[in-house]
């Protein structure tokens, strides 16, 4: 499953983010804490440049503690970039960050900061905490906000806030089903089944013991196919002929992941990211040289058919 989920109003917020960063002092990327690296547009570290920028991991709550150290002691490596994990269930944690903006930016009296980062991370949450009212509309699917707002929050700091924005192609799979299935991309966009199965491996292969207290298994199953079935038969998601309803039992897994109740989990760590990227890259380079490939030999026969062609106009004459 390859992500494809850029709606018009994306790209317009993306013209606008480039033509008023120049004005802007520091960024601010909201990540989700359970996937920091497939959380974060790539194309927003492109238009970033070198400006300081402080990374909010959001949802902490939900993510694995110790794997949250482990990525803010990864972003705190690079120049110029602070990370912090928050949730809104601790609003103080949010509150604090101001006194981060004014620490990263200490010589400036005035600072303005543009939020950024993907759908549903939980930006106009943390704005709305930051601001001591609600000033950005909050729902629990993407896309919500549509249009940048100007913001003053106080401790001389102004946020500009923005609509979530994906990029055109998320060429790293793994990171296409991670996005899928915590809700980063709207459900009409995946299929529940590839996410459900992605999921079900995933818990499989690193939370087993989470998954057979959860939904009562005697038994813990050899792959996610199994799992599936298993999960099926017990939550009573049956078809006729008894025929277990896949649709049914992915999205009763993706919204049991996505609400916590299989526990804390980080879908990602900064080793499993260096991985991914090599195999990304890789694979892109696999599928370039197959497409030169292809584009040569469909040159070859239009060159071929145009010598025939040339040749039939001659014996005519």
């Amino acid at each position: 499953m390859q992500i494809q989920w850029f709606p018009g109003h994306m790209h317009k917020a993306r013209m606008e983010m480039e033509s008023t960063l120049p004005k802007v002092d520091l960024l601010i990327e909201v990540l989700d804490a359970r996937i920091p690296y497939s959380s974060e547009n790539p194309m927003l570290a492109e238009l970033r440049g070198d400006k300081p920028c402080l990374k909010v991991l959001t949802k902490s709550d939900l993510a694995d503690p110790e794997q949250t150290k482990v990525w803010e002691q990864h972003y705190d490596e690079s120049k110029d970039v602070w990370a912090r994990p928050v949730t809104s269930k601790e609003p103080g944690t949010i509150r604090r960050l101001k006194g981060v903006i004014n620490e990263m930016l200490p010589k400036k009296r005035s600072i303005t900061t543009m939020v950024v980062g993907i759908p549903n991370v939980g930006k106009s949450t943390i704005i709305n905490i930051l601001a001591g009212k609600k000033v950005a509309k909050t729902g629990n699917e993407p896309a919500v906000t549509k249009m940048q707002q100007r913001i003053n929050i106080g401790d001389g700091i102004t946020l500009l806030d923005t609509p979530g924005v994906m990029w055109p192609n998320v060429e790293n799979i793994n990171s296409g089903f991670r996005l899928g299935l915590l809700g980063s991309i709207k459900d009409t966009a995946v299929d529940y089944a590839d996410i459900g199965y992605f999921g079900a491996r995933y818990l499989l292969e690193n939370h087993p013991d989470r998954v057979i207290e959860r939904f009562g298994l005697e038994s813990q199953p050899e792959n996610e196919t199994e799992l599936i079935e298993a999960i099926g038969q017990r939550r009573g998601c049956l078809g006729r002929s008894g025929v277990v309803d896949i649709d049914r039992v992915s999205r009763i897994l993706v919204n049991e992941v996505r609400s916590g109740m299989l526990g804390l989990l980080t879908l990602e760590t900064p080793e499993i990211m260096k991985w991914e990227l090599v195999q990304t890259a890789k694979r892109m380079e696999e599928q370039a040289a197959k497409k030169a490939e292809k584009d040569a030999k469909r040159l070859k026969r239009f060159k071929a058919k145009q010598r025939a062609k040339k040749k039939a106009k001659k014996y005519e004459r």
